[in-house]
């Protein structure tokens, strides 16, 4: 598909979910269509082999939170490990979700997210925001970040505050690049430092 075809692609979601198509300078682009994968298509890998290999690669730990978008709706927020800064100049960010996610769709009706950088002790906090379907802010303490609204969880050791700028497709997951519009840092000493997550466990970093 040309870069056409991706626009009137993006288009055609936005009005669908009732998004805003003429304001703003960035547009959201859509949760692509989802479809069975041929036998002869798939790569010579077994999937298990795949997840225990790249395991081996240590990550931070993030929750992704967004406002609501309709009156009587809580805010979307996910757990994710896949974040990344992209660019200094102009500032971005980047995160993937996979396209099968319920989250997803409400964050990219927002069109703004806050990336929650979580602290070595949000172990829990990090579990119940990878749970399918619960309330994942009952009991969470947070308040909105400053430019998007979007919950800023407390105790996490940083947060970036972020519009939508671009979606691009990755395989069986979305690659979101987000423009940095704020972020800051918790106050008072990070001791115990962020949270990590490596081979299935979490764990955090020592010196």
């Amino acid at each position: 598909m040309g870069h056409a075809g991706m626009a009137a692609t993006a288009l055609r979601y936005l009005r669908s979910v009732g998004a805003p198509t003429t304001t703003g300078p960035f547009e959201t682009l859509p949760r692509p269509e989802l479809r069975a994968v041929g036998d002869d298509e798939r790569a010579p890998l077994d999937p298990g082999e795949f997840r225990r290999v790249l395991g081996h690669f240590a990550t931070g730990v993030t929750v992704i939170t967004a406002p609501p978008c309709d009156e009587g709706e809580g805010p979307a927020g996910f757990a994710c490990q896949s974040f990344a800064s992209l660019s200094l100049d102009p500032p971005l960010v980047s995160f993937m979700v996979a396209r099968t996610s319920t989250t997803w769709p409400r964050i990219a009706r927002a069109g703004v997210f806050c990336v929650n950088i979580l602290g070595a002790d949000q172990g829990g906090l990090c579990r119940a925001f990878a749970v399918s379907g619960a309330d994942k802010f009952a009991g969470v303490e947070y308040d909105a970040a400053p430019v998007s609204g979007s919950p800023r969880l407390a105790g996490a050791t940083a947060w970036v505050d972020c519009a939508i700028q671009a979606v691009h497709t990755g395989g069986d997951h979305l690659i979101v690049v987000g423009r940095v519009k704020a972020l800051g840092t918790a106050d008072g000493d990070d001791a115990d430092g962020p949270l990590l997550f490596h081979q299935g466990r979490f764990g955090r970093f020592t010196s």
